[in-house]
């Protein structure tokens, strides 16, 4: 990595060489540790804003001009080029240090086989995986561009730099190791004063949408979603393209690992660099790790190809870990007839099309709710119409049946038992890293849906003993009143 540090240095990046390194560990692979112990509140490294690669930074744009450039629409596609591109110009690129020291092989889904991909069946996860939209992109709208600019894809370097193999390697590098950073307001202006210390801005208040300058995040399931552009009005494009554009790799920054409960240390910005500060103390030797969230292993397979096999009470895997519901099985499951008109009011009025649970084992309101709707009489479901509010999430008789066949619909989706993947989880001999892998997401999964399933069980039993409670206690302080009744 020496290579890397010194090109880092040499083009304005500050590092302190006393208190960081980088280094291979085999657990996690290329990682940053300290070096001493290290104070909270230090700061390590700091990446100028000039430094980042992204279409801001990149001469790729400009030089194939306005019209060209939006030929390849407001997804990744111009992104991964301008990343080719800069990986083609070798040592004539800026970032050619940066881009010799990143990864050429990737454990992440969108290089797993068809046979490895079945060993995840049952997981939503492989509806988002998106290698079809992505070769479609390359196919689409950047071949042609490569064909009809030579004069900037030279031709003796497309099959080389420009394949489609290395735009998914490309592609994979922004989704395990991008950053969202928006610009600084007013940075063309001069600082009103500049002996003043600039501003430290803590990323970790950044939340999508809300906060509109200075987001410095790992890209979220939202950030990452293949633009259909025909589905996109003016106001949605805009807001597309401003997503893109603050799309960024951030040299240095991206040394730093993640893992669940573990982050001692996270970015900051100000309006002229991006800083990492220590946000606790870290002693020396142990790995300094960034916090990206904490997402569920299914993703974590997904953007990085590792999965965090943490010891939990029942099992392996990440206290992070859901399970995902489409809408269509909750609508399988109500066996109701007239379900379309009142499914499309309910998307019409925000409602969602998938539901998750997480390792609470507690229903998603959500999903109640869409029950108990597509279980209304006529009348009810017109009165909720005229309101314009779907039912309380609220578990009765007839939406805890619908529940529990929900979940057991659920289950049967995968192709295996549960207590089978267990059994192999646990005699982990002969298994690969990608099979392991796949049986701690999939086993996650099931064991919440079992989980969630034991739990409403419960709760249907000590309500109905509580029912009895009540009603035995009814009869005996009522004494003969049900019986005249009933001799009536």
């Amino acid at each position: 990595m020496t290579d890397f540090l010194g090109w880092f240095t040499s083009t304005g990046g500050s590092l302190d060489g006393t208190a960081i390194g980088l280094a291979d560990i085999p657990e996690t692979g290329r990682s940053a540790v300290a070096l001493r112990d290290i104070e909270e509140g230090e700061k390590l490294f700091a990446i100028p804003r000039s430094l980042l690669l992204s279409i801001r930074t990149s001469e790729l744009p400009s030089l194939l001009g306005e019209e060209e450039w939006k030929s390849l629409g407001d997804g990744w596609a111009g992104l991964i080029l301008c990343m080719m591109w800069e990986e083609a110009r070798g040592e004539e690129s800026k970032w050619a240090g940066y881009l010799r020291s990143m990864p050429t092989e990737f454990g992440s889904l969108m290089f797993w086989s068809d046979e490895e991909l079945g060993w995840l069946r049952g997981s939503m996860v492989l509806d988002k995986i998106g290698k079809e939209a992505a070769e479609k992109d390359y196919n689409e709208k950047v071949l042609p561009l490569l064909q009809k600019r030579s004069d900037l894809f030279r031709p003796s370097l497309l099959s080389s730099h420009f394949t489609l193999q290395n735009y998914h390697i490309q592609g994979s590098r922004i989704l395990s190791r991008s950053f969202t950073v928006s610009p600084w307001p007013g940075a063309a202006a001069p600082a009103d004063d500049e002996d003043e210390a600039p501003d430290l801005v803590d990323t970790s208040a950044a939340s999508g949408g809300d906060v509109l300058m200075g987001e410095v995040n790992v890209l979220g399931d939202d950030s990452e979603e293949n633009i259909d552009l025909g589905d996109l009005d003016e106001e949605e494009e805009d807001e597309e393209r401003e997503k893109t554009e603050d799309v960024a790799m951030v040299p240095m920054a991206d040394m730093l690992n993640a893992r669940c409960g573990c982050n001692n240390a996270r970015l900051f910005y100000t309006r002229d660099d991006l800083q990492m500060v220590a946000t606790k103390p870290i002693a020396s030797g142990e790995q300094i790790w960034n916090t990206y969230g904490d997402p569920p292993n299914s993703d974590l397979l997904r953007r990085y190809g590792h999965v965090d096999a943490l010891p939990l009470p029942d099992g392996v895997g990440s206290p992070s870990d859901v399970v995902e519901i489409n809408a269509d099985t909750v609508v399988e499951a109500a066996k109701v007839e007239a379900y379309q008109e009142r499914v499309d009011w309910w998307l019409e009025e925000g409602g969602d099309d998938a539901f998750v649970l997480d390792t609470t084992y507690d229903l998603p309101e959500d999903m109640l709710s869409l029950i108990r709707l597509l279980l209304l009489t006529q009348e009810d479901w017109e009165k909720a119409q005229s309101k314009g509010k779907p039912p309380r999430p609220k578990l009765d008789e007839k939406s805890y049946e619908v529940v529990k066949v929900v979940l057991q619909k659920r289950l049967a989706m995968y192709p295996m038992p549960f207590a089978e993947q267990e059994a192999l989880l646990a005699s982990t001999a002969g298994l690969s890293e990608r099979r392991r892998n796949a049986l701690i997401v999939t086993t996650a999964e099931q064991r919440i849906l079992h989980n969630t399933l034991n739990k409403l069980e419960r709760l249907k039993e000590r309500s109905s003993k509580a029912s009895d409670g009540r009603k035995r206690k009814g009869e005996k302080e009522e004494g003969p009143g049900p019986a005249k009744k009933a001799r009536r």
